[in-house]
């Protein structure tokens, strides 16, 4: 009988970011679960001894091979177990500004688009998305 590794019993640390490119915001759309299919920002887990801005950068490079500047915290959310949901997440939403680099995608994630902040609600997204991004837009001023 295979052994199942059970969730953390304690929140995960997690960063993402709201990156803007002539007033677009990216989303990216996860290709595996949780989340399969739905369109969020960027990012992952803070791994133990790493900054915020850190991981936030890493996160950002494996996922999108982008290079960014970040411009301040947007807000957070919080993901709660549930049946379909295996972990406990405290998910820190960055404001973020493109500096170089096209989307290239790792296999975490199988779409990206630039999309106006007031049309993130049209996708399918995670829950919240569309305040968050809306926050972080606010923060970089256009």
């Amino acid at each position: 009988m295979p052994v199942t590794a059970e969730p953390p019993r304690h929140p995960q640390l997690a960063v993402s970011a709201s990156i803007f490119r002539d007033g677009r915001v990216l989303l990216v759309r996860r290709a595996r679960s949780p989340g399969k299919g739905f369109y969020s920002l960027p990012g992952g887990r803070v791994e133990y001894g790493e900054t915020l801005e850190a991981a936030l950068a890493r996160e950002i490079a494996e996922e999108t091979a982008l290079t960014v500047s970040i411009s301040g915290l947007a807000g957070w959310r919080e993901v709660i177990p549930a049946p379909t949901n295996a972990g406990h997440y405290v998910i820190l939403s960055f404001a973020a500004r493109w500096i170089a680099g096209d989307p290239v995608l790792n296999d975490e994630l199988d779409e990206a688009v630039w999309v106006a902040p007031e049309a993130v609600g049209d996708f399918k997204v995670t829950e919240g998305l569309p305040g968050i991004v809306a926050a972080a837009y606010a923060l970089i001023g256009s």
